[in-house]
Parts: structure tokens; C-alpha cells; sequence
């Protein structure tokens, strides 16, 4: 019987193999495309045969699965650093930092950008690159949600008033609200999801290069999106350092 020390290094082995593997397949995938990515160009890439990789990855859509599970992870670590800074003294400077940070990874990794949004992980996935994280598209939408609460919480924002919506919005406001604990009342979700909706479309168009037969530089238009986002949230706008 294996002792623990022994088991130890054992599952450290093959936390590193996972997070190697998950490197490679990064490689491939922003040197070729993801459908480059496939188990034998993985283990080629590692010195590994087939049969090998499959003790770690079951097939290739696992593989997968776990290479935006990595991705993610990375992503909702980048954010919250962002977002850390023992000089913030404001939630508005928090939120700023947060949503700088994710344009700032976003456009400098468009691929990893391109094959996380296309087919987002799903809530119900478990990451197998690094399990002790959360990965999933849910713990990435929380960075910014979590901003906005601290917001809510602590001084209130201008909101509209339920009974001038659409009924079928007004109600889907009410599930979500009662989906995300409470934590914003259904007017509050509202502001909430449509700064969110601005943000993350105008990221995805600039990622995506929809918007470039007009702009060669998004920076200010991306940086007027905040400056609108700030004043739906009652924040102070400040602009980014240099």
C-alpha cells in the first residue's frame, strides 16, 4: 500500500502533467486555431504517445473542457488582482481596474478570448487543470456582479421602476434576482445586467475585429463605455493611469 508521501507526489505528478498538458494545448490552440487542437497534436507536442494522454483526458472534448476551465481560471485571477490594489480606496476604482483588466486580457489573448466565449464552460463542469479553482463562466461573471453589490450595498444607484417594463422582462428580472441570492433587488439587476451587456458586447466586438472597418483604436470608445456605465451606477469616472 502507498503511503502518503508517496501519494503526495504522486497526485503532484499529475497536477503537473494536467497543467502541461493544458500549456500545450494553449500553444496550439493560438499557434493554429482550435481545431488544431486534438489529442494526438497534444501529446506529439509533449513527447507523449496517444494512448498516454487519454489516462489524463478521456477525449478530446475533455480535453478541451479543461483547457477553458485553465483559461478561465487565469482570466478571473487577472481580474481580481486587478481589482486588489491596497491603493483602491473606492469601489468605483475597484470596478474601473476589474473591467481594464479583463479588455487588457482580452485583447492581448484573442484566441483564448475567441474559444472561451464561443462555447462558454458550462456551470456544471469540473475542471480537472487545476480543480481547487473555480473555472466556469458563472465565477467569471461574479467578479464584475460582486463590484456592483459592494456598490448597491453602500450607497445605492438610480433605478427604473418595474411596472414601466415589459411584464416578460420585469419577470425575468424577479428570477434572476431570486438566482443570484437576493443580492440585487430586480430594478438594481437591471442596471446591473445592462452595464454588463454593454461591457461585454463592446469587448466582444473589438476581440472579435467587428468593429474594425471603422476603429483602429477601441481604447476611447471603450473607455467612454465606462465613463456611461459609472453614470448608471452613480460612481465617480476616473481615467486610466499612464
Amino acid at each position: 500500500m502507498p503511503t502518503t508521501h508517496q501519494k503526495s507526489r504522486r497526485e503532484r505528478l499529475r497536477e503537473s502533467t494536467l497543467g502541461e498538458i493544458c500549456a500545450s494545448a494553449r500553444a496550439l490552440l493560438v499557434a493554429k486555431g482550435s481545431a488544431a487542437v486534438t489529442m494526438n497534436a497534444v501529446a506529439r507536442s509533449m513527447g507523449m504517445t496517444g494512448p498516454a494522454l487519454y489516462r489524463y483526458y478521456a477525449s478530446q472534448a475533455e480535453l478541451m473542457e479543461g483547457l477553458k476551465a485553465d483559461l478561465f481560471r487565469e482570466l478571473i485571477e487577472t481580474m481580481r488582482t486587478a481589482g486588489d490594489r491596497p491603493d483602491f480606496d473606492t469601489p468605483a476604482e475597484r470596478l474601473l481596474s476589474i473591467c481594464r483588466a479583463l479588455r487588457g486580457w482580452a485583447v492581448a489573448h484573442p484566441a483564448e478570448f475567441r474559444i472561451l466565449f464561443a462555447s462558454p464552460v458550462s456551470a456544471s463542469s469540473t475542471p480537472r487543470c487545476n480543480p481547487s479553482s473555480s473555472h466556469s463562466g458563472y465565477a467569471f461573471g461574479q467578479v464584475f456582479l460582486e463590484q456592483v453589490v459592494v456598490i448597491w450595498e453602500a450607497q445605492r444607484f438610480p433605478i427604473p421602476s418595474l411596472d414601466d417594463m415589459d411584464p416578460a422582462i420585469a419577470e425575468q428580472l424577479q428570477v434572476y434576482s431570486e438566482r443570484i441570492g437576493g443580492r440585487l433587488p430586480p430594478e438594481a439587476a437591471y442596471v446591473f445586467l445592462t452595464c454588463w451587456m454593454r461591457l461585454y458586447g463592446l469587448l466582444c466586438m473589438e476581440v472579435l475585429n467587428q468593429i474594425g472597418f471603422a476603429f483602429s483604436n477601441v481604447e476611447p470608445i471603450f473607455e467612454g463605455c465606462l465613463k456611461e456605465l459609472c453614470e448608471m451606477l452613480d460612481i465617480a469616472y476616473s481615467p486610466p493611469s499612464r
